[in-house]
């Protein structure tokens, strides 16, 4: 079979046409590497305020990039990292510890060294994890929320929620929720006689001690705006375990509530930051890292966070209670037992 190939009939208009065309693909190299450089950063869906005000215009003036925060929970972070490993997406994601701990055993993290991250260098003990997987940037601390017409002196000790004068005013969360571990944590010390740091791993403790706070239990909560609506009336008188970050800005708009660190100290409730692995510029990301940990940028995010910064040089906002002693919490202990836990308080803690 004879095949027929088009024929092409050139000029001069034509050919310089062609030329000025070639002449525009040599060029675009350069074009390229004038557009500037995009990267995509996971957080809390909560955290977009301050992310977007304070950390992305600095962040994006100092090193000439443009930055796109994604806000959701930190589940639904850790799905999209692990739908997207083999291409991903996300450089940096924003997530709390027990997430974060899920996200290094499925080999989704870049680990950090002092040398990529040299603000590391100026951290808190406990805030650098399983040798850097992930970092704490920030530390919201959870106490105890109390209703200050009802206790105006506040709560002095985790002891004083057994008190019979607490009689079904008490309010703790379920141990399906992240902070429903700290009560538990603290009855164990309570019961033991041993600091909280030893007494998480004596969890019968815990429970006995717990099961004799029932006669002051008004309800269990799994979501905390139900546990404040009662705090807040005055029908309950405390909450076990309240966020700092959700307590502090009701007291701020008026709200007849304070948080009392009692002497047996806090809760950290501690948010991570972490490089995805095989994520879109890592020198990006490295640098995100970097300034979430940097003087500059915690002194500016505590206060709008109600948080403690994890930065040693950087003070707790003025009006957060000072010189906190916070607890650390081992999470992966935490991760392993949690199922046994939650059938366990099932059964012990109904009410």
């Amino acid at each position: 079979m004879t095949q027929h190939f088009p024929t092409f009939r050139t000029n001069r208009r034509r050919f310089l046409a062609g030329a000025t065309g070639i002449a525009g693909v040599l060029a675009m190299p350069s074009v390229l590497r004038a557009q500037t450089r995009e990267m995509v950063v996971g957080g809390a869906a909560s955290h977009r305020d301050w992310v977007e005000t304070i950390v992305i215009p600095a962040f994006e003036a100092k090193h000439d990039c443009r930055v796109l925060f994604e806000g959701t929970r930190s589940l639904v972070n850790l799905e999209k990292m692990q739908q997207n490993a083999d291409k991903p997406y996300l450089s940096v994601v924003q997530m709390d510890d027990p997430v974060m701990i899920l996200a290094d055993d499925a080999g989704l993290l870049e680990a950090v060294t002092q040398s990529d991250v040299p603000n590391m260098a100026e951290l808190k003990d406990n805030t650098i994890h399983r040798d850097g997987a992930w970092v704490n940037y920030l530390q919201p601390f959870q106490a105890i929320a109390y209703n200050k017409d009802a206790l105006p002196d506040g709560v002095a000790s985790w002891e004083d929620l057994w008190s019979p004068s607490m009689a079904g005013r008490v309010v703790i969360p379920s141990l399906q929720n992240t902070e429903g571990v700290f009560p538990l944590f603290m009855a164990a010390a309570l019961a033991s006689g041993k600091p909280v740091r030893e007494a998480q791993y004596d969890i019968d403790a815990g429970f006995k001690k717990l099961v004799e706070l029932k006669p002051n239990i008004l309800t269990i909560y799994t979501q905390m705006p139900q546990a404040f609506n009662l705090l807040e009336t005055g029908e309950a008188w405390a909450i076990a375990g309240a966020l700092s970050s959700f307590t502090m800005p009701r007291q701020a708009e008026g709200a007849p509530v304070g948080l009392a660190v009692p002497k047996e100290g806090a809760f950290a409730s501690p948010s991570g930051v972490c490089i995805v692995k095989g994520g879109p510029h890592p020198e990006l990301a490295r640098a995100w890292v970097n300034d979430l940990l940097s003087p500059e940028i915690q002194s500016q995010i505590v206060g709008p966070t109600f948080s403690l910064p994890t930065n040693r040089s950087v003070a707790a906002p003025a009006d957060l209670p000072q010189n906190i002693d916070v607890i650390a919490i081992d999470w992966a202990a935490v991760a392993q037992n949690r199922n046994s836990w939650v059938e366990r308080w099932d059964r012990e803690m109904a009410i």
